[in-house]
């Protein structure tokens, strides 16, 4: 091993970031900073490919560090990990998309902000390891080679509308009309598929959405999950057909999508297509049952996500899966340097804005914590104060408070708490009392940032940082219980 490696592979090798303690990789000479060249004769594309290299019992490497390369032989004892954490998840190029849609909200970003903010992907291996959707327009016979051959699923496809010429006009793409074909094919190997619609108005839903459904009934009613979403809309939008859902039209798709799931239930025995929360509050109606979900985690789409939140906050669940909150835990988090959960070295109690860490709850700053009798401000986005109101009214404490923040960066119908910036948490937090405690969920943060760049230590006062579940937020209330 060893030798010269291309300038080109240099570039894209991943970068140790961190090596655990005690591992493997730490008693072979790793450190942070080197680069991995190749593992095992071969350059990974990504971190999957990373991950199969790494799992075997004797792995050998061609390291580079300040500009020279050495090799390097780990061996592990059956089953321990290499303890490497690497830099990004994909090695290679980011399949980038295609597609002009109307709605897609990297097109409704202010400018200014930082350049891994704007890059729009469509790549099955981010939405194999984040989560996110991909249109299938730039699949190939290759693609769907390695996703069956390695199981990479599930995977999540946006599918928005199935008669070709309106899926065409959707996504801008005359590829649009057929790249449903690959989703058939994933199915049909057996590859776990949830699919997407997002719906805006006037354009693919009505009657277009009721012909979606029966088509997804006549067609893909194997699909693990289709989830209705409404369209988003930020102040940046400069699509004069796209806008906010009124009230008679949230309340129609939630009708619709009630009425086709009796179909399913009937067809095939399971709902399949569930409606987004945010239809249910702009609607004015009900959360459906816990039942009603059928165990699919689609807490992500934003379906299902307050009655999770709620089993979670009242202890009717196991604690929060670790995954499904971290993989939340930042807005195009896959695009933002950080790696897949999974690929990475532990790296003991790190809180998620490097602030030093209580109990699972982070400090945003190296400021002191005010006292654990304080009174409790729980920050929100405003689709999120309907969720939380009740649920911290039912403690019967009159020292803990819900504190929605009106999105104004954004603009539009931007209400989700992932969503929030420090500037509009500073207007907010600006006046408010000193001496009481704010608790800041983290999934509006990114590597400790907000989507503006800033920091929770440049707000005007400190806030603790908690996970983005209702197990994290009851046991941070109770402590001043």
């Amino acid at each position: 091993m060893g030798g010269v490696v291309d300038s080109l592979t240099a570039m894209s090798a991943p970068v140790v970031v961190a090596v655990a303690a005690g591992s493997p990789a730490e008693g072979a000479g790793v450190v942070p900073g080197d680069r991995l060249l190749t593992i095992d004769d071969r350059v990974p594309r990504d971190i999957i490919e990373y991950q199969l290299l790494v799992d075997a019992p004797v792995v050998e490497m061609t390291v580079e560090s300040g500009g020279l390369e050495r090799d390097v032989v780990v061996t592990k004892p059956d089953g321990a990990p290499l303890g490497i954490e690497v830099d990004s998840a994909l090695f290679d190029r980011v399949r980038t998309c295609d597609n002009h849609c109307e709605f897609c909200f990297i097109y409704q970003l202010p400018p200014g902000l930082r350049r891994s903010l704007y890059v729009k992907d469509d790549d099955y291996r981010l939405s194999f390891l984040y989560g996110n959707f991909t249109t299938l327009t730039r699949f190939t016979e290759a693609d769907l080679e390695r996703v069956v051959s390695e199981g990479l699923g599930p995977l999540y496809v946006s599918i928005h509308a199935t008669h070709p010429g309106k899926r065409t006009e959707m996504l801008r793409n005359r590829r649009g009309a057929t790249s449903l074909r690959w989703l058939r094919a994933l199915l049909d190997h057996g590859v776990t598929v949830h699919g997407q619609v997002v719906v805006c108005p006037g354009l693919n839903g009505g009657a277009w959405l009721e012909d979606t459904l029966a088509d997804v009934a006549d067609r893909f009613s194997d699909l693990a999950s289709l989830c209705v979403v409404p369209l988003g809309v930020s102040r940046f939008n400069d699509e004069p057909r796209m806008r906010a859902h009124t009230q008679a039209e949230a309340d129609e798709v939630v009708a619709v999508v009630e009425a086709w799931q009796e179909h399913f239930l009937a067809a095939v025995g399971r709902r399949l297509v569930h409606a987004a929360d945010e239809y249910h509050l702009l609607a004015g109606r009900p959360f459906p049952t816990v039942d009603a979900y059928e165990g699919v985690d689609m807490t992500e789409d934003g379906v299902g996500m307050a009655r999770a939140f709620e089993q979670e906050f009242r202890g009717e669940v196991d604690d929060a899966d670790p995954t499904s909150a971290d993989r939340a835990s930042g807005f195009f988090r896959s695009v933002d340097g950080a790696p897949a959960l999974g690929f990475r070295a532990p790296r003991g109690c790190a809180s998620t804005d490097g602030g030093p860490s209580e109990g699972g709850v982070a400090l945003a700053a190296p400021t002191r914590r005010p006292r654990a009798d304080a009174p409790v401000a729980v920050l929100t986005g405003e689709l999120g104060a309907p969720v939380l109101e009740p649920l911290v009214a039912s403690l019967g404490r009159d020292d803990v408070r819900v504190l929605p923040v009106e999105n104004r960066f954004f603009g539009g119908n931007v209400g989700v708490t992932g969503l929030l910036v420090g500037e509009d948490l500073a207007r907010v937090l600006d006046g408010q009392p000193t001496g009481h405690r704010y608790l800041l969920p983290d999934v509006c943060l990114s590597n400790g940032r907000f989507l503006d760049g800033s920091e929770p230590s440049d707000l005007p006062v400190a806030v603790e940082v908690v996970p983005a579940d209702g197990a994290s937020l009851r046991a941070a209330l109770e402590v001043a219980a």
